[in-house]
């Protein structure tokens, strides 16, 4: 019988995580031997695609839905900081890789664009003066500009005044230091790069269909698409970062930490304005705040979008739904993953969540003309023949057990691993791709302990001077790093660091 081939590493799904932890591990540790497996022919052709997901950069600046108001009317802004500060530990990773010469331009995935919010009424207006006001006394939120005047609103978002009523009482806040980010043109530079080191191998078209615990780790049993072979690796250590399909894959390995986890798939769908005339005139991410009863990730913005050096415009997005886990999967992905262990939290979350099921049935009804009525929102002389439908990639949010309701409906990621570190896996959605390697680090420090804190640490403290207390705490560490980050990424002139107060 022949021997499997063995490697440290197998890593599933060729998308933004898969390829964040493998660079980051062989920088870390050059001697690894590791694989990603792929089921598409090409990497980033999921989640991590620029036309799946939302590009933000997301650090905070703009995103309502990070500021909870609650019934008292206070705002809580933990949730913006922390999320701001996992980003610029994301921004140091590639500072790092664009430092070291071989990475090419940052440009080719990172460009400046401002970050807006905008809101309309007295309540809206109430809550985003009252939100910058107290981001406002935050370090990492020092520049951001608020406004109710609309001839500054005009200067801040030309294409979203004109035709608005002459009462309308809107209000804006600015940050000129937000970026778009092509996610899929950073994974497949990422990629790029690991192809590039010894012992590391990219396989397309490869897609796993079993794994099994082995003596000292996962025997991977991994099917070629095109052909039907099969083969058998086996790994010290398996990573399942393959958006939607990480759910059945974590089921099939039968650790105890993967009981109770069922996924709930929202798909997205985007309008999309390739017009030069009219994407001159917006260059922004605007968000805004989400309707009664829409999930957090369906806060609706119109977004400039950089992808391949063209600049086009996104506004959505509108939710559908789907019963496949991911944009290129079957229609059985959701009924295949019910098990005894979930089935509870799964019909606990159905029975919970009949306006969130409203709504999506709602958006999925939806026509043309109503999707460009809300569109018109925002930028209110939009013509339709401008616009076109884009679909997006799917998101699986998590079902979980909860000892009170008996499982909960979660919008975010969460990272699950075996006890004894030799799997993990990540499930969930956004803001997923911008904190990705603040994802990845604690992932290695769960399931690689003894190196994260012996022949590792200081490889880490080279490539992370701050992670996300110590920026979160120190103001001028914060501006330092952040700083060094706009000049490595080519987001800003070389130039002498600005001092704050």
């Amino acid at each position: 019988m022949a021997q499997n081939e063995s490697v440290d590493v197998v890593l599933v799904g060729a998308g933004i995580m898969s390829a964040t932890l493998a660079v980051l591990l062989k920088e870390l540790d050059p001697t690894l031997k590791l694989e990603v497996v792929e089921a598409m022919d090409s990497g980033a052709a999921e989640s991590s695609n620029p036309w799946n997901n939302a590009g933000t950069g997301h650090a905070g600046l703009c995103e309502l839905n990070y500021t909870p108001q609650a019934a008292d009317g206070s705002i809580d802004i933990k949730k913006a900081v922390h999320i701001n500060t996992q980003f610029e530990v994301s921004r140091q990773f590639w500072a790092y890789l664009a430092k070291k010469g071989s990475f090419g331009s940052p440009r080719a995935f990172i460009n400046p664009v401002p970050h807006l919010s905008y809101v309309e009424g007295d309540k809206g207006v109430d809550f985003l003066k009252k939100r910058f006001e107290l981001l406002k006394q935050h370090h990492a939120f020092a520049e951001m500009e608020y406004t109710e005047d609309k001839a500054v609103m005009n200067d801040w978002m030309p294409l979203m005044m004109p035709g608005r009523p002459a009462d309308q009482r809107i209000a804006a806040t600015r940050v000129m230091k937000g970026t778009d980010v092509n996610f899929g043109a950073l994974t497949n530079k990422l990629l790029k790069q690991l192809g590039n080191t010894p012992d590391a191998q990219v396989k397309y078209s490869k897609k796993v269909v079993g794994l099994r615990r082995n003596g000292s780790g996962w025997t991977v049993s991994i099917k070629d698409v095109n052909s039907g072979s099969s083969r058998e690796v086996d790994a010290r250590f398996v990573f399942l970062g393959a958006g939607g399909a990480a759910l059945p894959l974590l089921q099939a390995s039968g650790i105890p930490e993967s009981k109770g986890f069922g996924g709930f798939p929202v798909s997205g769908q985007w309008l999309r304005c390739d017009n030069p005339e009219i994407v001159k005139q917006h260059q922004a991410k605007v968000y805004s705040q989400a309707a009664v009863g829409a999930p957090p990730m369906s806060v609706p913005h119109l977004d400039t979008r950089v992808v391949d050096g063209k600049k086009s415009l996104l506004f959505g997005p509108y939710a559908g739904f789907t019963t496949k886990f991911l944009k290129h999967g079957s229609f059985m992905d959701l009924p295949l993953s019910v098990r005894m262990g979930n089935i509870g939290p799964m019909l606990a979350v159905a029975r919970d969540n009949m306006d969130l099921t409203k709504y999506l049935v709602s958006e999925v009804m939806q026509s043309m003309e109503q999707r460009l009525e809300s569109l018109r929102r925002f930028y209110p002389e939009a013509k339709a023949e401008d616009w076109r439908l884009e679909v997006a990639g799917q998101r699986v949010q998590i079902i979980k057990k909860d000892p009170k309701k008996g499982g909960i409906l979660q919008f975010g990621t969460e990272l699950v691993s075996a006890q004894d570190g030799s799997l993990a896996a990540l499930l969930g959605a956004s803001p997923g791709a911008s904190v990705t390697v603040s994802i990845m680090l604690e992932l290695i420090e769960r399931c690689f302990p003894e190196q994260a804190k012996g022949a590792w640490a200081g490889k880490l403290k080279e490539i992370f001077p701050a992670r996300e207390k110590v920026l979160a705490a120190d103001a001028a560490l914060y501006h330092k790093i952040s700083a060094d980050n706009d000049v490595a990424l080519e987001l800003v002139e070389s130039s002498p660091a600005k001092h704050y107060a």
